[in-house]
């Protein structure tokens, strides 16, 4: 997955009758720590206000003319507090930024306590959090409460919120495509296109007719199509796989491609069945697995909420997410539960190479019927699960973490599975079948419901149900 560098645009506050010294200090600090994390920065020249600092209303409102002059650059704020550092300035600067906002504040040493060297911006923050909250300022803070720079517990927020700014961004203005209709037996993955597009995620709907139609328009030597055959037998293993399955694989897959970059498709589900398998003799699985391992959320049987929550985590870990079944109990263990789905999951995601196989479920009566399931086991890794629905005009997310583990599964168990650990998961279960979430879950890489939380609370605005 290709990775985009952020720029932040630094901002340092000050306050009169506190030590004002102690700004250019921060300057370097901030500016090198950035740096030094692979963050672009903007920084107000330090003449362009007393000391390079923003204390009054009218050091704010320079403040606000100079960010606007740079609108479009920028992906979050970073408001350095070196001292006390003033409210009023901080809102005038600062309440038309239209990004994410990061709230650091120094630390006091204890042997570095005199009027001249002390910050006091442990006391400051909570009234730049008071009045940011007073005028409705959305802004970010994370633990410690003050923090210095240049300490690890800053770097490690920093890339933090470097994650939050990416969800709040990428999930603005969302494109996803649906292809084909819900399938009468899948109520469980309905959902609703105004509420979505309040939210600012837009649906685009193909008929999986007209897929089908250009799937028969490309002829088998194609370039794009022999392309897309040695990008797939290069993905994962194809080598069981007739022919004829392969070469209609990868006119699907050229299909979905020439859609995505025609309607600039961030995200995509798909009808995944039983017209592909009547017609072609295929399953679309390794399609959105490799889908996926680029880092576009690409989900099965139209289940287009899982796209989104896919989505989300996909701009917070810079990592592929998979769509999973909450599937099957994993012995006695109230704790682990296996996480299934046919074949969509990347293979980043996978414990090996994956097997491309004949949809078990499919060929059980009529074999040579569903080429496509990629198939093998879900690593090991610290997890983030998550998902939404559309209900009474409201986006509704839940978020939890836990662990993909590395305990067996029986040899020939079907498709792409793992186990999960997710402490009182019966609990958590429980509270997801009674608040109407669906047999789906997502899944990735990393503990981030703090960034999720994040982003969604104070910045999307979406409801987020609390599984604890």
């Amino acid at each position: 997955m290709e990775k985009r560098k952020m720029t932040f645009a630094l901002y340092f506050g000050n306050r009169g009758f506190m030590p004002e010294t102690l700004i250019a200090g921060a300057r370097i600090d901030m500016s090198e720590v950035v740096a030094e994390n692979n963050i672009n920065f903007l920084m107000m020249d330090e003449n362009a206000t007393a000391f390079g600092g923003v204390e009054t209303r009218e050091d704010g409102r320079k403040y606000a003319t100079w960010l606007k002059s740079h609108e479009g650059e920028y992906d979050g704020v970073i408001l350095c507090m070196p001292n006390f550092s003033d409210e009023n300035g901080a809102v005038m600067a600062l309440q038309d930024a239209g990004v994410p906002i990061l709230i650091q504040a120094y630390p006091d040493e204890l042997d570095k306590m005199t009027f001249g060297n002390r910050h006091d911006a442990y006391c400051g923050k909570f009234s730049i959090e008071d009045v940011f909250h007073q005028y409705g300022i959305p802004f970010t803070v994370f633990a410690p409460h003050v923090v210095h720079p240049r300490s690890e517990a800053f770097r490690q927020n920093l890339q933090d919120f470097a994650a939050v700014c990416r969800v709040v961004k990428g999930m603005k203005r969302v494109t996803i495509g649906c292809f084909g209709a819900r399938t009468t037996a899948f109520k469980t993955v309905r959902f609703d296109e105004i509420t979505l597009q309040k939210y600012g995620i837009t649906v685009e709907t193909f008929d999986l007719s007209m897929v089908i139609h250009r799937m028969g328009e490309k002829k088998d030597d194609d370039l794009a199509v022999q392309t897309k055959i040695r990008q797939l037998k290069s993905y994962t293993d194809f080598s069981k796989v007739p022919d004829q399955r392969t070469l209609s694989i990868a006119k699907l897959g050229v299909v979905l491609d020439e859609y995505r970059e025609e309607y600039q498709l961030d995200a995509l589900t798909l009808r995944c069945w039983e017209e592909l398998q009547t017609y072609f003799g295929i399953a679309p699985c390794v399609l959105l697995s490799e889908l996926n391992d680029r880092g576009i959320a690409a989900s099965c049987e139209i289940d287009l909420s899982s796209a989104i929550s896919m989505r989300a985590m996909v701009l917070a870990s810079e990592t592929p997410a998979a769509c999973v079944d909450w599937n099957n109990n994993y012995g006695n263990d109230p704790d682990k539960v296996v996480l299934f789905h046919c074949g969509p999951i990347a293979e980043t995601l996978m414990a090996a190479r994956g097997t491309i196989t004949d949809h078990k479920m499919f060929s059980k009566h009529v074999p040579d019927r569903g080429w496509g399931t990629n198939e093998g086991r879900i690593k090991a890794f610290p997890m983030t699960y998550a998902n939404c629905k559309t209900e009474d005009g409201k986006l509704t997310f839940y978020v939890g973490e836990g662990e993909m583990t590395d305990d067996p599964l029986q040899d020939g168990f079907f498709g792409c599975g793992g186990v999960a650990r997710i402490d009182k998961l019966q609990d958590k279960l429980l509270k997801l079948g009674r608040n109407g979430f669906r047999h789906h879950t997502t899944i990735g890489v990393g503990h981030m419901k703090h960034i999720l939380d994040e982003a969604i609370k104070y910045y999307l605005k979406y409801d987020l149900t609390e599984l604890d």
